[in-house]
């Protein structure tokens, strides 16, 4: 049974054009062939960028944060309360309105102290801003290094510059050391970026997120078997070089330079629009979707390939609009934070209550003085 799975996993015509055959692609005169077994190498390669991570953000992120004077918020904690906890944790994280009407009868608590309760409880789960912080710094330098990784592998070759060098020789083009080590960084980064996503801060898009990382892992392993080594390293580097601006802008952002994180932001949103927007579908998808037919048929991984990249630019089309009315925000008003982010919710009373309060305490006087506060 396994035998025949494994048979039909890797017929030839799966991965390869008509005319190639797996024997074709053993190592021999010197040329060296990237092989399924590597792909493996991924997963030890992930947990050491999580250890690298943890350490990176204990012992330079968290004393930078320091240094800038980035402290969480004080946050109220909910009061003690069996009831509401246990439907918290067991039903919903915000309660309808008939819920709250339901839970007011078995607490014995007003309406608004309900509601003040679950919103308390709901900011005791969110990461706070220092861990946004150090996540973001993370990324921002793996992004710089991995993106510097892919120039040095890169700008010498040919089929940078000229994009119908990529499939001169397909399939039969040997692997270098350079593609290697950036494929394996990339893969390793994306799977720890997975193995995190628990305890991760956890963002609006979240299951984009897990859409992105698993079509980006889909796609680079298929690459690396079927030897689209070449577009692969150059769709990465694409990608790497508008993320460093990205998580750059919140590293500021969160440090209170505003003005600074807006620049970088307002940047990196014209790059993330040119290479996002126009070179990669222009440019990269035109590459795999119109030159390979003019050397040889096409296969199913082919059309899989495309597929996979026609997935990446959805959500790049996703992406584009989240970012484009946080450029109208940078633009027109003020950038706060990311608009994927699960913000904090005021865990007081509003404006009207406290002065509704205030009157009743301080009488009509005091009453005058907030309202016109």
């Amino acid at each position: 049974m396994l035998q025949t799975v494994g048979g039909w996993l890797w017929w030839e015509r799966l991965w390869l054009p008509g005319n190639v055959s797996w024997s074709d692609l053993e190592d021999s005169e010197g040329r060296v062939y990237a092989k399924a077994s590597q792909l493996y190498a991924a997963l030890p390669c992930a947990l050491c960028l999580l250890l690298v991570r943890f350490l990176f953000e204990r012992y330079l992120a968290t004393p930078v944060a320091n240094v800038w004077g980035i402290r969480d918020r004080v946050r109220l904690t909910a009061e003690q309360n069996p009831i509401l906890e246990n439907y918290f944790c067991r039903q919903a994280r915000v309660p309808s309105q008939a819920d709250v009407r339901s839970l007011c009868k078995k607490t014995s608590w007003p309406e608004r102290r309900v509601q003040v309760w679950f919103r308390r409880r709901r900011n005791q789960e969110r990461p706070g801003l220092r861990k946004r912080f150090c996540e973001a710094s993370w990324r921002c330098v793996f992004y710089f290094f991995a993106f510097v990784g892919g120039v040095l592998a890169l700008y010498d070759k040919p089929w940078l510059y000229n994009l119908k060098e990529v499939w001169e020789g397909f399939p039969k083009q040997s692997m270098l050391p350079s593609q290697y080590w950036y494929y394996l960084l990339e893969m390793g980064f994306y799977l720890s970026l997975l193995l995190s996503l628990s305890f991760d801060v956890k963002r609006k898009d979240f299951k984009e997120q897990v859409i992105h990382h698993i079509a980006t892992l889909t796609l680079l392993s298929f690459s690396w078997i079927s030897n689209y080594i070449r577009i692969g390293t150059i769709v990465m580097a694409v990608h790497d070089s508008a993320d460093i601006l990205l998580e750059g802008a919140k590293v500021f952002n969160y440090a209170k330079w505003h003005k600074t994180a807006n620049a970088i932001f307002v940047v990196f949103t014209v790059l993330f629009m040119l290479t996002r927007l126009v070179i990669f579908p222009f440019w990269l998808i035109h590459c795999t979707w119109v030159y390979p037919p003019e050397k040889f048929p096409p296969f199913f991984g082919y059309y899989f390939f495309n597929v996979m990249l026609l997935l990446l630019q959805i959500l790049h089309l996703y992406w584009a609009a989240l970012i484009s009315r946080m450029f109208y925000k940078c633009i027109f008003s003020k950038l706060e934070g990311d608009d994927r982010s699960d913000e904090e919710e005021d865990d007081s009373d509003s404006p009207k209550e406290r002065n509704h309060k205030l009157s009743h305490m301080n009488g009509s006087g005091a009453r005058g003085r907030a309202n016109g506060h």
